[in-house]
């Protein structure tokens, strides 16, 4: 499916422009047309304006560029165990997903980028929905995921191959033929599409996003199709990132890595995360463990700095486990990022998590998840978690937040675009 290289133009004025990514300062058709009387094109914008009438009376205006800013957000895994697959069958016999969303669907789709790990191949009902261990979603999921504002979608995870190649095959047919501006990464069904770089732009901001899993549950690649996943591998990576650097102002990598269940990153994720840093990437945000993880920054090679959320958790999900601990994976977060440009350089604003909570209650339309900040004693007690692991609570899930995200928790951080990471202060 070739649709990884992706420009897409956000809205401007024709200031904005001017102030966004036109760093030669060399105006387009209609900023020419703007500054035509200027007879010359600096790093300002300037033009003579007539006062009174009266000939060769004017006053000079002078506009400086000013930064434009957008914000990206991300969720974690959409897992679709059974009981998730199953909410989706309506009443008249038809199937829906919008209610997994519904609580945070104006934090998705305000975003000027939205992005989610899809953790679970999606090859439609004819294949039979299913769970784990080999998950299979409907195609009505991915209907839900476009209503709801995700601009990107991640399908590189160690699920990716649960059915085969003929789930690759059957989910690219459905993003291709249903929404093919929408971006869909890390599976491939051409080495051509395999090849290509995914870049948005939004606001004159070109920004690329890799996304690369550390392995599928021990199934191999089809012997005729190799490059059906993208597996985390260092030269490939390398070589990504270099091409990235290229198209793209900003890179994202979104690796699908680390241990289940672990609160804390592995060495292994600090190796890797200090690999991208090096490469020069400059924000990681990780899936796969199921519980959220710190966020950290990490200095590269050449003194850059890499922001790495190690892992944002579940969106959604409805686990069988029953047993101490298994409350944790009803907690995910959302990674939220400001980026700013001055029509130079682009660099992190801002930065932050919106702590998440999976409503896990069977029946048709019902399971959500909801903003932690927005979850009450009414809706905990509702909860099924409950039920399999009785240390589910609001004060439960705010205690780990504390653990993992610190302050980071209670607010986000500004950044000084001229100061060091230890200089940026908390809002």
């Amino acid at each position: 499916m070739k649709k990884k290289v992706s420009f897409i133009v956000g809205i401007m004025t024709a200031i904005a422009i001017v102030g966004c990514s036109n760093k030669n300062n060399e105006p387009t058709a209609e900023v020419a047309g703007t500054v035509a009387q200027s007879g010359e094109l600096t790093g300002e914008l300037t033009e003579d304006i007539k006062t009174d009438g009266a000939e060769g009376d004017t006053e000079q205006v002078t506009e400086e560029q000013q930064p434009i800013s957008i914000d990206i957000i991300m969720v974690g895994d959409i897992l679709l165990h059974d009981r998730v697959n199953e909410s989706g069958l309506m009443e008249d016999g038809t199937y829906n997903y919008d209610h997994m969303f519904a609580q945070v669907k104006d934090d998705i789709s305000e975003a000027d980028i939205a992005i989610v790990n899809q953790e679970v191949i999606l090859g439609g009902r004819d294949m039979g929905l299913s769970g784990y261990p080999a998950f299979n979603g409907a195609f009505e999921v991915g209907d839900s995921l476009v209503d709801a504002g995700f601009d990107v979608v991640l399908h590189a995870t160690n699920h990716a191959l649960d059915k085969s190649k003929k789930g690759i095959f059957s989910c690219l047919s459905f993003w291709e033929e249903n929404y093919p501006e929408i971006g869909v990464l890390g599976i491939h069904d051409t080495e051509t599409d395999a090849e290509e770089i995914y870049v948005k732009e939004v606001e004159g901001i070109k920004i690329a996003v890799l996304n690369y899993t550390y392995g599928t549950n021990g199934i191999a690649l089809p012997s005729d199709m190799p490059y059906a996943v993208d597996m985390w591998d260092e030269d490939a990576i390398k070589a990504d990132v270099e091409l990235a650097k290229t198209m793209a102002d900003f890179i994202i990598v979104c690796p699908h890595w680390g241990t289940e269940y672990v609160f804390e990153e592995t060495k292994d994720q600090q190796k890797k995360a200090q690999f991208l840093a090096d490469l020069g990437v400059d924000l990681v945000i990780g899936t796969h463990p199921h519980v959220v993880e710190p966020v950290k920054w990490v200095e590269g090679v050449n003194g850059n700095d890499t922001l790495v959320y190690y892992s944002i958790g579940n969106f959604i999900n409805a686990t069988s486990g029953d047993h101490t601990g298994a409350a944790a994976r009803m907690l995910g977060a959302m990674a939220k990022v400001t980026l700013t440009t001055d029509g130079e350089d682009v660099w992190i604003e801002k930065y932050g998590v919106e702590p998440l909570v999976t409503h896990l209650v069977e029946g048709s339309g019902k399971i959500t998840t909801y903003r932690l900040e927005d979850y009450t004693p009414e809706l905990e007690a509702l909860n099924e978690m409950e039920k399999q692991d009785s240390s589910f609570s609001i004060e439960y899930c705010e205690q780990i937040c504390i653990d993992v995200f610190g302050d980071l928790y209670y607010n986000d951080v500004v950044c000084d675009k001229n100061s060091s990471k230890e200089e940026q202060i908390t809002e």
